[in-house]
């Protein structure tokens, strides 16, 4: 199956600082990622990466979630994301896990960047997982979002050496430079209409 996202417009979700939304919009203004960034959507008001938006002269928009029920959140966000025409969308340190109202509102229309080589370690507190299985690499990987966490097919991935002295810290800090680098490569890939879906495999068309 071919995917093709309805437009270059991209609705960006985040919950904290935005590093990897700030490397997205850097590559776009620097001419690297033919995109446009619609709408900067956060959970949390005073997230760092909606203030960061703002300075860039974007729209950005706070929904509340806490004590919400899944689905009633997902729903208006889905609003927001259709009223602002959003083709793709982009979790960026999102901190929630979405409802099948989301995914059914833009199937194989949302990427997550995750922080190791999926399917390891799925979830949080990645880097220490890796570092006490005594794993020799580790990454970052991009994947479509589907209903079960941090399993969606992958559209891209990095790979990173962990050191003998390495911490979570230190290891984190390595894996978010290519994370930066990979999220845009990955947008550009969708975007482009060059990937279909294989089982669980995504096929780049050269």
């Amino acid at each position: 199956m071919r995917i093709q996202p309805k437009n270059r417009r991209l609705g960006i979700l985040l919950s904290g600082r935005g590093s990897n939304f700030e490397a997205i919009a850097d590559n776009i203004s620097a001419g690297r990622l033919n995109a446009a960034i619609a709408v900067v959507v956060s959970n949390i008001e005073n997230a760092p990466g909606l203030e960061s938006a703002r300075r860039r002269g974007l729209e950005t928009l706070f929904l509340p979630s806490r004590k919400r029920v899944r689905e009633e959140f997902d729903t208006e966000l889905v609003a927001a994301l259709n009223a602002r025409d959003a083709g793709l969308v982009v979790l960026a340190g999102f901190m929630r896990i979405v409802s099948s109202v989301l995914t059914d509102a833009f199937p194989y229309a949302i990427l997550n960047i995750h922080p190791a080589l999926l399917p390891a370690f799925p979830g949080l507190d990645v880097q220490a997982r890796a570092l006490e299985h005594g794993v020799k690499f580790s990454g970052a990987t991009v994947h479509f979002v589907t209903g079960t966490l941090d399993d969606g097919p992958i559209v891209r991935q990095a790979v990173v050496p962990v050191l003998d002295d390495d911490t979570p810290d230190s290891l984190g800090a390595r894996i978010l430079i290519e994370e930066h680098r990979i999220y845009s490569e990955a947008i550009e890939l969708v975007l482009s209409g060059r990937c279909e879906i294989d089982g669980r495999r995504i096929v780049i068309n050269h």
